[in-house]
């Protein structure tokens, strides 16, 4: 953690306010916690103590995480005298920009503005702001306590510092930034999901497969896979000793025809019965909150062993 963060302010306590309280508190952070919401309080202390025990490194105590989470009565409370802000908010730009102009009147002048958002663009988020250069998007993968990517993405105002200080911020909490080159709708991480998904519900309309046999096929195939090798490392390696060159060449005009008879599904209200009422069905003996937790043991127990097959690499 860099010895100029501190202190941080997350607002909204949503899903994935109350899972970046809990990493920024492991961390050794003071966190101010804001939401409008009534039960934030307990809301807070359910998912700290959920999220306690399925953080990178082992479990913690729930009651000493808590102890450096302090609930903020409004957000210009929360941002005052605070190092960083991670903004949380739901995905609606007008209410965002609203908030980041409450944030720069009473937040210091040098503090780090970061939101969390998924998709909207940090040069519209930072139109009204007198002070845009500190402002970009640190996108987590949800689970925020969990999974390892932040994508960092700079506006068209956004100063050089406050990237590198992002960047520094995040590998400080264990994460993996990766900075953008330019903004784009959704980002990466979410427009690759995104195509995958597409591509899987198609699937299931069409009579292939059924949601459960999908999930299957993904997690025993291209899920493993690209755990410990991406895309183009993978498409390298199948390409034999010729590389990914050799593939093209030999395989890439079927390849081609393949991405021409992708399926182009729609979100119809049939569509939305169909697939959710398959999940439902194969889920509904099962609590969310035991799900989330097996979800997170799993994924942990994963990033452990890829981390030691490449520390046996290493040797």
């Amino acid at each position: 953690m860099s010895e100029n963060s501190r202190s941080v302010a997350v607002i909204g306590a949503g899903t994935i306010g109350l899972s970046w309280a809990t990493v920024f508190a492991a961390h050794g952070l003071q966190v101010r916690l804001t939401d409008p919401r009534p039960d934030v309080r307990q809301v807070l202390e359910e998912s700290v103590r959920q999220f306690a025990r399925t953080l990178p490194g082992g479990p913690r105590d729930a009651e000493e995480l808590l102890g450096r989470i302090e609930v903020a009565p409004d957000l210009e409370a929360a941002v005052s005298g605070v190092d960083v802000v991670q903004e949380n908010g739901p995905e609606r730009i007008e209410l965002k920009r609203e908030l980041f102009a409450r944030v720069e009147e009473a937040a210091p002048a040098e503090a780090l503005i970061l939101s969390s958002t998924s998709g909207l663009m940090p040069t519209e988020l930072s139109r009204d702001m007198r002070t845009p250069g500190r402002l970009l998007v640190g996108h987590p993968f949800n689970p925020p306590h969990v999974l390892p990517l932040v994508e960092i993405v700079p506006g068209e105002r956004t100063e050089q510092w406050a990237v590198d200080a992002a960047v520094e911020f995040y590998r400080g909490l264990g994460k993996k930034p990766v900075v953008l080159h330019r903004e784009v709708p959704g980002f990466v991480a979410n427009r690759l999901q995104s195509a995958i998904f597409k591509e899987c519900v198609h699937l299931v309309l069409e009579g292939v497969v059924d949601v459960a046999e999908l999930d299957e096929v993904v997690t025993e195939s291209i899920g493993l896979r690209w755990s410990t090798q991406g895309p183009f490392e993978s498409m390298h390696l199948g390409g034999g000793p010729g590389g990914l060159r050799h593939l093209f060449e030999h395989l890439g005009p079927g390849m081609s025809r393949r991405w021409k008879s992708l399926g182009q599904p729609e979100l119809t209200p049939e569509t939305i019965e169909t697939i959710s009422g398959q999940v439902e069905e194969r889920f509904r003996d099962r609590r969310y909150d035991e799900m989330t937790e097996a979800r997170d043991r799993a994924q942990l127990a994963v990033l452990a062993a890829r981390e030691a097959a490449r520390g046996e690499g290493d040797g």
